[in-house]
């Protein structure tokens, strides 16, 4: 990791940016990409060429603001204050139409996939177009545990729904919605679920750490059984950690049916902001050795800084940047927390797909350095995917599509109604809030974007 800190992959970043100049190449205006194929690793063209007019102004817009403080802070209270109960006629979104509507052209259309299964459909076509292997999908909803607010905020808690032990009614319309969700996935496209969106019931047992009722159980296993189906993955998102150790022990369970015939189905999410996560993924290293299964990691720096233990957390950013490079790159390598190299007393390294999802540029090609070097030089490795967020690091995306390699990236997306992505809008400000510097770069790249299309408009006159 010294290497890492000392500047070698600060150079690998330094190179990949000085190789992206301004392209030639025209942007659609009617819809949310250019129809043209994605610039090549040799095209000189600014990745971000291949944004639309409209999606370019909307990311110009949410940039500024994010690389603003003052801006930034009264977007957090406005986007917190719109996910409370209670709100005023003014301040509701399913009652107000206007601020509907207003909040949906500026902020929604962003950040998230669509309302409906047609609006999403389509995000994920234009994703495709764009280059991208696939699109990483969730449903909004959840169950958010806020230590700071001392409340839980989650589907079904405002009405009393499942109070009985016969009646699950928020398990099922989960387990619909999400089996819709499926149905949308093409080959390369992954589902992510959240399992705190299955209501009361579920989040009871979770924080319990008692077994999920039987109608999750039986909604879990059919929604992995048609990923599997569909050649897709199931990628289970990290929550709260209230919840959170019961979500894992229930990933594992579905990695033990699902991915046991050289195919990774089900994917565990670890947050490398947590100082427990290198003793959950030690164990789950082991039971996939033991068990004789693929582990599927996808890891994460985290999205609940706001609402979580501050004591759970790495006390800085650069401790929590160092535990996730020493996992990616230690994953890559097949030398991890006790297992693979050639230390006395490691264990063998068991089999493991990697997702990376990060906007952390120098992580990010790092990763992507060192695994295209160890497969260059016949070396172990296992295999990676990237992933960024629909909305932010757009520079980051569209840069690693150019790399050699063939990297496979993804968008990540959350559909569902406005009002259901109120809370994932709020983290998503909160954690531009806590990357001002990532923030500052983009907003840089898409002005000069912007001017670049604008020269070209009245060079041409």
């Amino acid at each position: 990791m010294a290497g890492f800190r000392s500047g070698a992959v600060a150079s690998i970043a330094r190179k990949w940016l000085c190789a992206q100049s301004p392209s030639r190449a025209p942007a659609s205006r009617h819809s949310g990409v250019s129809h043209r194929k994605p610039a090549g690793p040799d095209n000189d063209a600014s990745p971000l060429c291949v944004l639309s007019a409209g999606a370019l102004c909307r990311s110009l817009l949410t940039s500024a603001v994010s690389s603003t403080p003052v801006l930034l802070t009264a977007a957090i209270s406005f986007l917190s204050y719109l996910c409370r109960p209670g709100r005023p006629f003014l301040l509701d979104v399913r009652r107000n139409l206007a601020l509907a509507w207003l909040m949906k052209q500026a902020v929604y259309k962003q950040f998230c996939a669509g309302e409906t299964l047609a609006e999403t459909r389509a995000t994920m076509s234009r994703m495709r177009a764009m280059g991208f292997r696939g699109t990483i999908i969730t449903l909004a909803t959840e169950t958010v545990c806020d230590h700071h607010g001392n409340r839980v905020n989650g589907p079904g808690l405002e009405s009393g729904a499942e109070t009985g032990a016969v009646m699950y009614p928020a398990i099922e319309s989960w387990r619909k919605r999400t089996l819709e969700a499926v149905q949308m996935l093409s080959e390369g496209d992954q589902l992510a679920v959240k399992m705190t969106g299955a209501g009361p019931l579920v989040t009871d047992a979770l924080a319990a750490g008692k077994a999920l009722p039987v109608p999750m159980l039986d909604a879990l296993d059919e929604i992995g059984a048609q990923c599997k189906a569909q050649q897709a993955q199931m990628l289970i998102d990290a929550e709260s950690q209230l919840f959170q150790f019961g979500i894992f022990g229930v990933g594992l369970e579905l990695m033990q049916k699902y991915n046991g015939d050289g195919h990774a189905v089900i994917y565990n999410t670890y947050q490398a902001y947590l100082k427990s996560m290198p003793a959950s993924l030690a164990e789950h290293l082991a039971a996939a050795l033991d068990g004789g299964f693929i582990l599927g990691l996808k890891l994460v720096r985290g999205a609940y800084l706001a609402t979580e233990k501050r004591s759970l957390i790495h006390d800085t950013k650069q401790d929590t940047d160092d535990a996730y490079n020493a996992v990616a790159l230690g994953a890559l390598q097949q030398c991890l927390l006790g297992f693979g190299g050639t230390d006395t007393g490691a264990r063998p390294f068991p089999s493991v797909k990697l997702l990376l999802a990060s906007h952390n540029k120098e992580s990010v090609l790092a990763a992507h350095e060192l695994h295209t070097r160890r497969l260059g030089q016949g070396l172990k490795t296992v295999p990676v995917g990237f992933a960024q967020l629909q909305g932010m690091s757009d520079t980051l995306s569209f840069g690693l599509l150019r790399l050699s390699g063939a990297p496979e990236v993804y968008k990540c997306s959350t559909w569902g109604s406005l009002d259901e992505c109120l809370g994932y809008l709020a983290r998503r400000a909160a954690e531009n809030r806590d990357a001002a510097d990532r923030t500052r770069d983009e907003y840089s790249a898409l002005k000069a974007e912007a001017w670049r299309r604008l020269r070209r408009v009245f060079a041409t006159r």
